[in-house]
Formats: structure tokens, C-alpha cells, sequence
């Protein structure tokens, strides 16, 4: 059963939903012939290789590889789990979800665990929220009050306050929750057999997924202290900060309300609330951390366009240089938010308005621009030696630009500002390599195919029987000597289909294997094939005869290779003549296949 559904409601479930319309909801479908195109939201393209065939059920992209049906679009697009998926798609069909029965004790183990974790996160949100309301968290109020986070805002993000390091263990314990859950979830330490509040004493920012669960925590220390003044809890099973973006939930349903022309992304809870408090309701931030891909992915599924809005000092900016290529190299339009020298977002909202942000993100510029503004805050141009410093820097930022024209304004502009002539710049331009381009598909997940030729062959045949092609309808399943277990069940598949008098869906293949496996992976090689041509006309027949051929062949010669070690073993006279008669017999079936009759 996979993810503990029973098959037949999976069935059933994908058979209610259409595929192509759930896709439309987080992409641009185009429409050429019988099949739907978009430029694939899992790596970075310009020409659409993304394939939705809506008669099977399901995707592929021909240009990284990945493939699945529904379910697995749902569950990688909304960065969940296969259950969290199949709650979600169920609740679009209106179809009532059944009781699990789970594939083992690991994986019943796994599910209670989570949900455990969940609910030991929700009751320490409570308990931290009853905190800020009990009239023991002066400290804690008085903060909020000085940052100016009216009451109304402190409920709709959920802030708390842990007052000491032992009241949330007992609270937990009283609970009935075991010390090694609490523990695991990441809100209590251990140390020496001592339970504490991992947050004492700070106030308390509840981290939320995209489900509206309280994954985590962050805290903000109140007085000064040898610890970070801003620290989240642990990374656990439901918390994953490389994947995770404060106020995510939000964002979600603004773009279920009505889509997203921009994300603004901050660096920390405080920004992300002031933000939000001053009308700009479309933000998320990283917390802290470093920008990753998994992250520049979940903000692709939203929009594509982020607007960097981090600390107006030089220093703050230069340091997440990394992350903003990180976010270039998956196809966002990265602009970054000047601010004024010194001031986070909060400060620009607090002490000049909303309108001074907004005027300030009108003035976003694209990265390459904000690039050379950091080049150029890191010299003295007025120092000759500083200047040719700046400007080799300089016209590395020029070689990256994508097109001739913008690379011609932005000498114009270095000419201008170093009074250097334009053609030195550009001579010395010619003299930089350019960077090392990746080609497109060297980009891709899909590892370079290194099979041998039989289980090429053996591919190419299973592909023809699960497309249909047309000169695979007298061939005899049973009798093909497939180079690989996959390819059997595909075809078994395609079979029992045809058996039953049922159309193939090739959403069901996907529940066969697991993401991730080599399986799986060989699964998508074979949906590779259904690209234009590959499988129609007259070339394709020939090559599928020649396939057919060398795997009945090379299936022969192991088997008199078997043969021939069982003749040399025999002991008998008998024995060694019914080898030799199998071994005569063998031979012949191989020339037969050899003079073109593959039958």
C-alpha cells in the first residue's frame, strides 16, 4: 500500500481528479496537439520540455527527467509528503479520506512520531501564548510594545512567551508525553537527565508550515546574554530549516486568493512582521540563514519574482551574495531593495512609513546592477591603484551580463565613472573568459545513461508496448527476454490492462516504486522515450525489430553458455547427449533470429 492508502482508493482518487487541471493551478499550460506543455517548474529552462499527457495521466520532462503522476506533481510542487498530498487532493475530489493501514511497523512508526511532534509543537504554542497573556511576561510585553506590534498583530502570528526554563517540561510531562518525544520535537533540551524549555526566557515566534502546523520556534532574547539574540529550535522530522520560510503559510493563501506578482524575502521574524503590519503582506523570511536551492524552489512555486529586502548596510548585503545567485540559477528574477545605509525594514516602516518602503522596492534593481553597486562600495576610485582594482572587478560583473547590449551599457556607465576610455574597457573585456556556462540539460536531476546496449534495448521495447505503438500489437509479451525488471512489469502491466479490456493509466505505474529509487529512475528513462518521433514510423519499427532481436539473442547465447558448463560437467553418456541435443537445438533458434526472424 503506499503511503498506507489501499490502492484501489488511489485509484480512484486519481481517476476523479485530472491531472491537467491541478497542474494549470501552479503553472502555464500550453496546448500543441493532443498534450500540454510549460517550461518545468522543477529546474530552470526557456523552451518548454515539460509534458503533461492528460489521455495517461501523467508528466514528464524531457529536459531533467522527472516524471510522476498526481499525486507525486502535488506532493513536489507543495514541498510535502505523499500523505500530506493525497489529503490535499482528496479534499479537491470532495472524496472522503479512509483509514491507513500502514506497510510495516517502521513506516506506522514513522506516521505516529510525526503526528506526535505536531501535537507536542501546538500544545507549546498555547502554552507559550497563555505565558504572554497571564500577566507574569512584563519583560516580554514591554518588548513587543517598544517595537510597536499592535495586539492584533501579536494573535494573528502567534507570539508567546517561555518566562523560565522548566515550566514548558513540566506542562509537556503533565501532558502524558514521553521525555525522548519531547526531546525529539525540539522544544525541550536534555542535559544530564535534565529536561529544559530549549527557548527559556525568550519571546516566542511559533515557525508555521505551509499546512498551518507549528513546526518550530524562534526566540528573541530580552536581555543581554552570551547566546544569539535570535536562535530557532532544532532541526527534527517535521522541521527542516533548509526548506522552510517564516510566514510561508501566508503566502500560500495569498496566492490561492488571487496569485503573486512578487515575493519580498527578509532575514528575520521582525522584518517579516513589520512588513506584513505595514500593508506588505506578500513576505517571507529566511531566518537567518543562508539562502538554498530547496528554498529558491518552494518561492518558484509561488512566483517568479523575489525582491531581496535584507539590512541596508554593505556588510549585511555582500554576505548573502551566494544566496542571491542560488535564487538567479533556478530562473527568479532576483532584485534587491536598496535601503538607506544602516536600517533594516523595520527601521525604513517605523521611522519613515510605509510609503518610504514602497518607494524604496520601487527602486529595486535587477542583481547584476546591485553586483556592481557592492563592487563599487569596496573601493576608492580616487586612489589610482584602488580604481584598476575596481575596475577588473567591474568588468567581471560585465562578462556575466546575458546579452551584448546590456554588456555595451555597463562599460558606457564604467567609462563614465572611472573616466576611463570605452575602448580599454572593452579590449580588456575580451581579454576575461567567460564564465563556464553549464549547458541546459548538463543542469538536469537525470545522471548521464551509461546502460549497456541490451538494457537499451530492453528499454525501447517496453516503451513501445506502454505507448501503444502500433507494431507491438502481436507481439507476445511472455516470450520477450527483458534486460531488466522494470521493463517486465511494464509490460506486465500493459497486459493485464489489455486482459481486463481497461485503459492504461500511467499514473498507477508510479505507485510501484519509491521516489528516488533506481527503479523509479528507470522508470522515467523509459517515459523518455515518448518524445516526438522516438516511437512512430518507420525507423522506430526497425529499431524495435532489431531490439527484439538482439534481446532474444543475447538471451540465447546465455542460455547455451549454461548448456555448454552443464555438458562439461556431466558424468553420464546420457546426461551429455541430451546437453548436446539442447545445445544443437539452441544454436539453431540463434540463427534463425540472426537471418531476421525474431518470431
Amino acid at each position: 500500500m503506499a503511503g498506507g492508502y489501499d490502492k484501489d482508493f488511489l485509484r480512484i482518487l486519481t481517476e476523479k481528479l485530472n491531472i491537467v487541471d491541478v497542474a494549470s493551478s501552479y503553472m502555464h499550460l500550453e496546448k500543441k496537439g493532443g498534450t500540454y506543455w510549460a517550461c518545468c517548474p522543477f529546474h530552470h529552462e526557456k523552451t518548454a520540455s515539460f509534458h503533461i499527457d492528460e489521455n495517461r495521466q501523467f508528466y514528464h520532462c524531457f529536459g531533467c527527467g522527472v516524471s510522476g503522476n498526481v499525486i507525486t506533481l502535488v506532493r513536489e510542487m507543495e514541498n510535502v509528503d505523499f500523505g500530506d498530498a493525497v489529503k490535499m487532493l482528496a479534499e479537491r475530489a470532495n472524496l472522503p479520506l479512509p483509514q491507513t493501514s500502514f506497510d510495516g511497523e517502521k513506516t506506522a512508526e514513522l506516521k505516529r512520531k510525526r503526528d506526535t511532534l505536531l501535537k507536542i509543537m501546538n500544545d507549546c504554542a498555547h502554552f507559550y501564548l497563555d505565558n504572554l497573556n497571564s500577566g507574569k511576561a512584563d519583560a516580554h510585553i514591554e518588548y513587543i510594545l517598544s517595537r510597536g506590534i499592535p495586539a492584533g498583530v501579536v494573535r494573528s502570528f502567534g507570539l508567546g512567551a517561555s518566562l523560565n526554563y522548566y515550566d514548558l517540561p513540566k506542562f509537556l510531562l503533565a501532558k502524558g508525553y514521553s521525555k525522548q518525544d519531547m526531546v525529539d520535537s525540539g522544544a525541550v533540551n536534555e542535559v544530564d537527565g535534565r529536561l529544559s524549555d530549549a527557548q527559556g526566557g525568550r519571546l516566542i515566534f511559533p515557525i508555521i508550515n505551509a499546512f498551518d502546523e507549528v513546526v518550530a520556534f524562534g526566540g528573541r532574547a530580552l536581555k543581554k546574554t552570551d547566546f544569539a539574540k535570535y536562535k530557532n529550535t532544532k532541526e527534527t522530522l517535521i522541521f527542516n530549516k533548509s526548506k522552510m520560510l517564516y510566514n510561508i503559510n501566508r503566502l500560500k493563501k495569498l496566492r490561492r486568493a488571487g496569485g503573486l506578482k512578487e515575493v519580498i524575502m527578509v532575514e528575520g521574524y521582525m522584518d517579516a512582521i513589520s512588513l506584513h503590519q505595514g500593508g506588505f503582506k506578500n513576505v517571507v523570511a529566511s531566518m537567518g540563514t543562508s539562502l538554498t536551492q530547496e528554498q529558491a524552489r518552494f518561492i518558484k512555486r509561488y512566483c517568479d519574482t523575489v525582491l531581496i529586502s535584507y539590512d541596508g548596510d554593505g556588510a549585511g548585503q555582500k554576505a548573502n551574495m551566494r544566496g542571491l545567485e542560488i535564487l538567479k540559477s533556478e530562473g527568479l528574477d532576483v532584485r534587491v531593495v536598496p535601503l538607506p545605509e544602516g536600517l533594516d525594514p523595520d527601521d525604513v516602516i517605523k521611522q519613515r512609513g510605509a510609503d518610504a518602503y514602497r518607494e524604496c522596492l520601487n527602486n529595486a534593481m535587477p542583481l547584476i546592477d546591485y553586483k556592481m553597486s557592492v563592487a563599487r562600495r569596496s573601493f576608492d576610485i580616487n586612489k589610482p591603484e584602488e580604481k584598476i582594482k575596481y575596475v577588473g572587478e567591474a568588468l567581471k560583473i560585465v562578462r556575466s551580463a546575458e546579452t551584448s547590449a546590456e554588456r555595451e551599457l555597463m562599460l558606457k556607465n564604467l567609462r563614465d565613472e572611472t573616466g576611463i576610455s570605452f575602448e580599454s574597457l572593452n579590449r580588456d573585456l575580451q581579454q576575461i573568459p567567460a564564465e563556464k556556462q553549464e549547458r541546459e540539460e548538463e543542469q538536469t536531476k537525470i545522471a548521464a545513461d551509461s546502460a549497456d546496449v541490451n538494457v537499451k534495448a530492453s528499454r525501447f521495447v517496453a516503451a513501445a508496448i506502454l505507448f501503444g505503438a502500433r507494431y507491438t500489437r502481436d507481439i507476445n509479451i511472455d516470450e520477450i527476454p527483458f534486460a531488466n525488471d522494470v521493463h517486465s512489469l511494464v509490460a506486465g502491466y500493459v497486459k493485464s490492462k489489455a486482459l481486463l479490456g481497461e485503459k492504461v493509466t500511467l499514473s498507477e505505474l508510479f505507485d510501484f516504486f519509491d521516489e528516488g529509487t533506481p527503479e523509479y529512475e528507470e522508470l522515467c528513462r523509459i517515459l523518455d522515450l515518448n518524445d516526438g518521433e522516438n516511437l512512430d514510423g518507420e525507423v522506430p519499427q526497425k529499431y524495435f525489430s532489431d531490439c527484439l532481436a538482439r534481446l532474444k539473442s543475447d538471451s540465447i547465447a546465455q542460455a547455451i553458455e549454461e548448456v555448454k558448463k552443464q555438458f562439461a560437467a556431466a558424468d553420464g553418456v546420457e546426461e551429455k547427449r541430451q546437453a548436446a541435443a539442447l545445445l544443437q537445438q539452441l544454436i539453431k533458434q540463434k540463427e534463425k533470429i540472426k537471418s531476421g526472424d525474431i518470431r
